[in-house]
C-alpha cells in the first residue's frame, strides 16, 4: 500500500480510537476495535470500511438522520444520537422564547436500538435544562407527531427509520409552536446541524450532563385515539378486512382506533403483526416493495377480504389492497395516486358538506410529483389547490389544508389532529368509505370507476433509473436542461419548467417538470436518499367511456415511459 494510504489509515485509526473512548455501546465498540485491527493488519477492505465511517458525517437535514447501525460519525449509532441530542437542545435554548424553558416530547418505534436512542435523547436534553418527555412505549410515528401538539412542547424527536432495511435507524425532528408539530424544514435544518456540529467538535459523550427525564402518561395516547376515531362517521356496515403491521408498531394503535369509530375487528395477518426488528417475512419492510404484501393476499384469500388495509412500520404510511380477478393473488394494491385521490375526494365531499353559507372552503395539498388529478378535484369543488415540494414537512403547511397526500403511501387527512402523514387515521378515513359504499351496494372498484367516469382517468408510472457514479445524474439533469424534448413518446412537449431556481412559491429545487400536448406530465429529479434518477408519469383521459378513458391513459404512460428511458439511456 502507497505511503499516503497508510498515513490517512493512520490518522483514521487515532479519529476511530477517540470515537471509541467516548462509545457506550459495547456492540459499536467490539464492531470499531475489530475494524482497526485489520486495518492495523494491512487489510485493504477494513482500510476502505474505516475511511467510509470516517470520512464524512452522516447529514443532518430536513429529513433529520437516517442510516445503518452501526459504529462510526457516518453511521446511526448512540454517539451520534448524543450529539444529535446536546445539538437539538442548545438549538432549542438559542432560539427559545426568552423566559421560558424549551420543551421536547421524545417516542421510538420498534426498530432496533430505538428505545436505546431515545433514552439517551431524554437523558441528554433533560440534562441541558430541557423539559424532556419520553413517550411510555414503542408508538407509531403520527402518535409523536400528534404529541407535540398534545403537550404544546417546543420541539418533538421520532427514533424511526420508516420502512427502510432492517439494520437501519434514524432521528426524525418536529417543532412546535408557530410550526404547528410539522416536520422542520430550512432553515432550521442547518442551524440545528451546525448545533450538532460544535458537539461533535467540542464535548466528549460521557461528559454529556445527564438527568431524569418524565414519562408520558397513557392518557395522551388515548386523546389520540380520540381524536382519531372522529375522522369516520360510525360505520353502515362493516367490510370484511384484514390487517397487517409489516412487523411494525401499528396494530395496537389501530385496533384500539378501529374499536372506538364502531369498526369490527379485521382479521390479521398474525405472521406480520408483532413489532420485529428483522424484519422476518419480507425482505424489504415497504408495503410498495414486490413480495412485502403477499402474506396478506393470502390471508385475504382464506377470508374473502373486501380490503386489505397496511400499515409500514411506523405506521405513518397505508397501502390498500382491493380484490381483482385479472391479479395473480386475486388482489392488487392500489397504487398511492389512487388511495390519494379517493381520499382527496371524499375530503373534498366532506368540505362541501360542513355547515355554513360561504360554501366550501379549504385547500387539497400534495407533492408535486403526485397526481394531477387531487387539481382537478379541487376545481370542482372550489377548493384551493396547492403543489408543494416533495414531502409532508412542505404538504403539512399548506393554508388552510384539508387534506393532503404523496404518491408515496402517505396521507394527512386530520390536519387539526396531526400535521404530517398519518397511516392510522388515513386507514380509518379508508375504511369508512368502504363501509359507505357496501351500505350501498358497491365496491371500491366501483368507486374508482365513478372517480374516471367524473374526473377523467389519471394514469401515472413511475421510473428509477439507478446509476453507479452519481455525476451519472446530474449529466443527465444538466443534458435535459441544456437539451429539452420536443416530444416524449411521439407526445408533443409543451413546455419545460425547470424548479432549480424555485418556480412561482416553489423554493429552489433540482426537479424538471416536463408539460406535455393532452393534458400529460413528466416530472424527473434525484432521489434525496438513493443513487437514483426517478421519473414520475401521468397521464389524463377524459373522453369516451370508463373503459376507454383507461386505454387511453394507460397507452400514453406506456408511450411517456419508453420515450424516457430512451431519453435518459
Amino acid at each position: 500500500m502507497p505511503q499516503t494510504d497508510r498515513s490517512e489509515d493512520t490518522e483514521r485509526i487515532a479519529l476511530a480510537e477517540a470515537w471509541l473512548r467516548q462509545d457506550p455501546d459495547p456492540e459499536t465498540r467490539a464492531e470499531l476495535s475489530a475494524i482497526v485491527d485489520a486495518v492495523r493488519g494491512g487489510d485493504p477492505a477494513a482500510s476502505a470500511d474505516l475511511a467510509d465511517r470516517f470520512d464524512q458525517r452522516l447529514a443532518f437535514g430536513t429529513a433529520g438522520l437516517r442510516g445503518e447501525i452501526a459504529a462510526g460519525p457516518n453511521r446511526m449509532n448512540r454517539v451520534l444520537v448524543a450529539q444529535a441530542a446536546a445539538g437539538l437542545a442548545a438549538y432549542l435554548i438559542e432560539y427559545g422564547e426568552l423566559g421560558q424553558t424549551p420543551s421536547v416530547v421524545i417516542g421510538y418505534d420498534g426498530r432496533k436500538n430505538s428505545s436505546v436512542f431515545a433514552r439517551d435523547t431524554a437523558e441528554i436534553m433533560a440534562g441541558a435544562g430541557i423539559r424532556a418527555i419520553l413517550l411510555p412505549r414503542l408508538l407509531p410515528t403520527p402518535v409523536l407527531a400528534f404529541a407535540v401538539r398534545y403537550f404544546d412542547v417546543s420541539a418533538g424527536v421520532m427514533v424511526t427509520a420508516s420502512h427502510n432495511p432492517p439494520n437501519d435507524n434514524g432521528y426524525k425532528v418536529y417543532l412546535g409552536g408557530a410550526d404547528h408539530g410539522s416536520q422542520i424544514v430550512a432553515p432550521a435544518d442547518a442551524e440545528i446541524a451546525a448545533q450538532i456540529q460544535r458537539v461533535a467538535d467540542t464535548v466528549l459523550v460521557p461528559d454529556l450532563p445527564r438527568a431524569v427525564f418524565e414519562t408520558a402518561a397513557e392518557s395522551m395516547i388515548d386523546e389520540y385515539i380520540r381524536q382519531t376515531a372522529q375522522v369516520a362517521a360510525p360505520p353502515p356496515a362493516q367490510p370484511r378486512v384484514v390487517y397487517t403491521a409489516m412487523h411494525g408498531v401499528g396494530w395496537q394503535t389501530m385496533a384500539s382506533v378501529l374499536a372506538a369509530a364502531g369498526f369490527d375487528p379485521p382479521q390479521l395477518v398474525e405472521e406480520q403483526i408483532e413489532p420485529d426488528a428483522t424484519f422476518p417475512t419480507v425482505s424489504f419492510p415497504n408495503p410498495e416493495e414486490p413480495g412485502a404484501m403477499d402474506l396478506s393476499f393470502a390471508r385475504a384469500a382464506e377470508v374473502g377480504a373486501e380490503l386489505i388495509v397496511a400499515n409500514d412500520p411506523d405506521a405513518d404510511r397505508l397501502a390498500i389492497a382491493i380484490p381483482d380477478a385479472a391479479a395473480k393473488a386475486g388482489y392488487r394494491r392500489l397504487t398511492g395516486n389512487e388511495v390519494g385521490l379517493v381520499l382527496g375526494w371524499q375530503a373534498a365531499e366532506r368540505a362541501a358538506a360542513a355547515p355554513g353559507d360561504a360554501g366550501p372552503s379549504g385547500a387539497l395539498a400534495c407533492s408535486i410529483v403526485s397526481s394531477p388529478g387531487l387539481e382537478a378535484i379541487a376545481k370542482a369543488y372550489d377548493l384551493d389547490f396547492e403543489a408543494t415540494l416533495t414531502g409532508f414537512k412542505w404538504i403539512s403547511r399548506a393554508p388552510g389544508l384539508v387534506f393532503g397526500f404523496e404518491e408515496a403511501l402517505g396521507y394527512l387527512v386530520n390536519p387539526g389532529t396531526v400535521r404530517d402523514k398519518d397511516g392510522i387515521s388515513a386507514g380509518l378515513a379508508f375504511l369508512s368509505l368502504a363501509a359507505e359504499l357496501k351500505a350501498e351496494g358497491r365496491t371500491v372498484a366501483d368507486h374508482l370507476d365513478a372517480f374516471v367516469e367524473r374526473f377523467g382517468c389519471h394514469d401515472s408510472a413511475q421510473v428509477s433509473i439507478r446509476v453507479t457514479e452519481l455525476a451519472r445524474i446530474d449529466e443527465i439533469m444538466a443534458r435535459l436542461r441544456a437539451e429539452p424534448p420536443a416530444s416524449i413518446g411521439g407526445i408533443r412537449v409543451e413546455r419545460v419548467d425547470d424548479l432549480a431556481d424555485g418556480f412561482g412559491a416553489l423554493p429552489p429545487s433540482d426537479v424538471l417538470r416536463i408539460v406535455l400536448d393532452g393534458g400529460g406530465r413528466v416530472m424527473v429529479r434525484p432521489s434525496g436518499t438513493e443513487p437514483k434518477l426517478k421519473i414520475y408519469i401521468d397521464a389524463v383521459s377524459e373522453t369516451g367511456t370508463v373503459a376507454e378513458r383507461r386505454a387511453a391513459a394507460s397507452a400514453a404512460v406506456t408511450a411517456l415511459e419508453a420515450g424516457m428511458r430512451e431519453l435518459v439511456a
